[in-house]
């Protein structure tokens, strides 16, 4: 069980101009947000996608809005139906938006609407690389992510792959934030430990928010 789940002090960390960690920012939508995670599996089911390079993704995905990051053989882009199903995206859900609004609204980026949001699925001994987001036509509006469900190590970088990384611990209901100066910034998550949560048992989700173009 997580003990700091219901002793949390919420805080900011700044990590560099335009990008923070927001804790627990998101702890009074958290079950609201777990129920529509639930909901849009339903309609676009998580799935291991493939690298470029021919490598299965350890961390399940799926996609909301009107456009959704999808990676196969033929490399990393956005699409605006689902690969698996052929259909459109489920739509972005209300309660989603205003959160990742009202986050961007924290760090100076107003009237942020997204127009993609993946979401992550990882179990223990899942990971994911250090990288830019890169994808989106638009560098300056934020990536907005959300944690959920088992703890996680934050990896922080820089704008080159070797410059040295930050390790920060993100915990159920906190909000990641990086936009304008830092919006190319590398960053990724360690290998998730094992552990039981107590609303998503073995398993972290994470929303990212993106403005595509």
């Amino acid at each position: 069980m997580l003990p700091d789940l219901f002793s949390f002090e919420r805080r900011r960390v700044d990590l560099g101009p335009g990008a923070a960690i927001l804790g627990g920012f998101a702890l009074d939508q958290a079950d609201a947000l777990l129920e529509q995670i639930e909901r849009l599996s339903l309609l676009a089911p998580f799935r291991h996608m493939q690298t470029p390079g021919g490598r299965r993704m350890s961390v399940a995905m799926l996609n909301a809005g009107s456009l959704g990051w999808v990676s196969d053989l033929s490399g990393y882009r956005y699409e605006r139906t689902d690969p698996q199903t052929g259909w459109n995206w489920p739509p972005i859900p209300p309660v989603f938006l205003e959160l990742a609004s009202q986050a961007a609204q924290t760090l100076g980026f107003e009237a942020f609407v997204p127009d993609a949001c993946l979401i992550n699925r990882y179990a223990p001994g899942t990971r994911l690389s250090l990288h830019q987001d890169r994808d989106e036509q638009d560098h300056h509006a934020p990536i907005i992510s959300v944690s959920l469900g088992l703890p996680a190590t934050f990896l922080w970088g820089g704008l080159e792959r070797r410059d040295r990384t930050t390790r920060y611990r993100l915990t159920h209901g906190d909000v990641a934030v990086w936009g304008g100066p830092s919006r190319l910034m590398f960053h990724g998550i360690s290998e998730l430990k094992d552990g039981v949560h107590p609303l998503t048992g073995a398993l972290r989700y994470n929303l990212t928010f993106r403005k595509t173009r």
